[in-house]
This record gives structure tokens, C-alpha cells and sequence, in this order.
């Protein structure tokens, strides 16, 4: 037997590495989120909902929720939380009274800068890392793997944070 088959026999199967690598991702995902809740006091899908608010000073709920890729039902009651902890400030704002202008209040600003970055989170920020290829690549093999699961895709529109 030669030193390169043994190596090979111990190796485990295409799946199990694969499921490895997973489990990689979603630890790195978990202790991002873990590490924002003790240093900043919020969720990670309230951080990123921070973050944009900030950028974005009177952005509405429909632009939030088109922001955060998440369904507008998801960032409405993200806000509410926001507001109810004084974070954010929504407000009636400019000629058209119907739509609702959020804003970050010192006590939000405060809450960002204690908190740990990217404030989109780890997975988010290092997936706009990738290049065009690759993420055409995961796309397509993540389509399969979806498919095979017969998994219900409106939990597309959940943020992870909240899974």
C-alpha cells in the first residue's frame, strides 16, 4: 500500500467535508452575532438595520426593508424595537405625511460605535468579497443543494441573525 492511498483512506467522504465547511460558516456567522449582542447590545439584524439608518437619515420603511433584503412586515418590526429602546426616530416628514422618516438618535449612534464591524455582518460583507464567478458558481451548486433540501424559500427574506 503506498503512502498516498493511506492518506486517501483516512480522508473523509465529499460530503462530510463539505458539511464540515458549512458547520465553518455557520460558527463564524453565530459568534459574529454573539460578539454584537455583548458588545452593542442589539441583534445583528438591528445593527445592520443601525448602520443603514445612519447612512441613510430618512430612509423609510420600504428602503430599510429593501435594504436589509428582507420582507417589509421583517423591518417593521425590527424598528419597532429600535424606536421602543429610543435607537431610532421615525418621524412624518416633507410634503407626502403618509411616509414614515427614520433616524438615528444619539442613543443609535452611540450603540454603532460600540459596536463590533462589518455591521452588515460576516457572512454578508465576505460574500461582496467574492468575485463575479464564484458567486455565480455558489449560486447555482446553493440552488441544487436548496432543491434537494425542498426547503421553503421565504425564509430567504429572514435575516440570519434571526434563524
Amino acid at each position: 500500500m503506498s503512502s498516498s492511498s493511506s492518506v486517501n483512506a483516512s480522508e473523509p467522504p465529499p460530503a462530510t467535508r463539505v458539511l464540515r465547511q458549512f458547520r465553518i460558516v455557520f460558527n463564524s456567522v453565530k459568534t459574529h452575532f454573539r460578539q454584537v449582542e455583548r458588545e452593542a447590545g442589539v441583534g445583528g439584524a438591528q445593527l445592520w438595520a443601525l448602520s443603514v439608518i445612519q447612512g441613510q437619515p430618512g430612509i423609510g420603511v420600504t428602503g430599510l426593508a429593501r435594504e436589509l433584503d428582507i420582507h417589509q412586515s421583517t423591518a417593521s418590526n425590527l424598528l419597532k424595537a429600535l424606536v421602543e429602546r429610543g435607537l431610532v426616530a421615525a418621524g412624518r416628514e416633507g410634503m407626502d405625511r403618509r411616509s414614515v422618516a427614520l433616524r438615528l438618535t444619539p442613543a443609535g449612534a452611540e450603540v454603532l460605535s460600540s459596536a463590533p464591524m462589518p455591521f452588515a455582518g460576516v457572512l454578508p460583507d465576505a460574500l461582496s468579497s467574492l468575485d463575479a464567478a464564484t458567486l455565480a458558481r455558489l449560486e447555482q451548486d446553493l440552488g441544487q443543494l436548496i432543491a434537494l433540501l425542498e426547503a421553503d424559500e421565504t425564509s430567504a427574506g429572514v435575516p440570519l441573525a434571526q434563524l
